[in-house]
């Protein structure tokens, strides 16, 4: 089966096209470096010639509200047109755990809208609603740092492993549509700042972890549940002490 991976070469999509190649699928990378670019439209008809399935888990370069919002609207109504043109049965898009649960969010109200375009483009699609990735973890860590202080919302946080996330949506698109959304989260349901004082600790990073009901997450403050998956969520089996450990620069 081909299957086009659009962002094929980041963090997940380089992870999934392994994935299917392993699997024996014919699994082509598309992305600026390759000759594919979904905002400008160039490269699309070309790649998606005689394929059956569509993977879109690129990303925006820029997480400024309206920056990000242009992003995946002309990204994805580009993508969509060149897959109705091509006869492409399957849509596979990667999401966001909590989208419609923090909608003030400019980065979750850009895939809000990305996700609206996907369902009503008439192209049979499959929503895969992850959790944060542990790849992500010291970034946010040092995105909510003030001086040595680590401000953090206590709300429940269920991270997972990018290897995870790719296996599960490779899983997806080898599947039927299911015109519909699916969610996925790491194995350990945690409380958020519970889990960055672990994490710094096994850092061996001195900073002091404060638990701030108001402390920002991508800008806006999150929920009790606005960053965990749901009943009947596919969960990962990697644990994040494990994959620190094989991963020591946490990145």
């Amino acid at each position: 089966m081909k299957v086009v991976v659009v962002g094929g070469t980041g963090l997940i999509g380089s992870k999934l096209v392994a994935i299917l190649g392993e699997h024996g699928h014919d699994a082509v990378a598309a992305a600026p470096s390759t000759g594919v670019n979904t905002l400008t439209g160039e490269g699309l008809a070309e790649v998606l010639a005689g394929a059956q399935v569509v993977v879109d888990v690129s990303n925006s370069p820029s997480f400024e509200p309206a920056a990000v919002m242009e992003f995946f609207e002309t990204s994805t109504r580009n993508l969509l047109a060149a897959e109705a043109a091509a006869g492409v049965g399957h849509h596979v898009a990667l999401s966001v755990v909590g989208t419609d649960r923090m909608p003030d969010n400019g980065y979750f109200a850009a895939k809000i809208a990305q996700e609206q375009l996907i369902e009503k483009s008439g192209i049979p699609f499959s929503l895969v609603h992850a959790t944060q990735f542990f790849e992500f973890v010291r970034a946010i860590a040092d995105e909510a740092t003030d001086g040595d202080t680590v401000r953090i919302a206590p709300v429940r946080f269920q991270p997972i492993a990018g290897e995870e996330v790719a296996q599960a949506v490779g899983r997806v698109a080898m599947g039927e549509p299911l015109n519909g959304r699916v969610e996925i989260g790491g194995p350990d349901d945690v409380r958020m700042d519970e889990f960055f004082r672990d994490a710094l600790a096994a850092w061996g990073d001195p900073r002091t972890v404060v638990a701030d009901p108001q402390a920002r997450y991508y800008g806006s403050v999150p929920g009790e549940r606005t960053l965990v998956p749901g009943e009947g969520a596919i969960l990962g089996t990697v644990h994040y002490r494990d994959w620190a450990g094989r991963n020591a620069s946490g990145k």
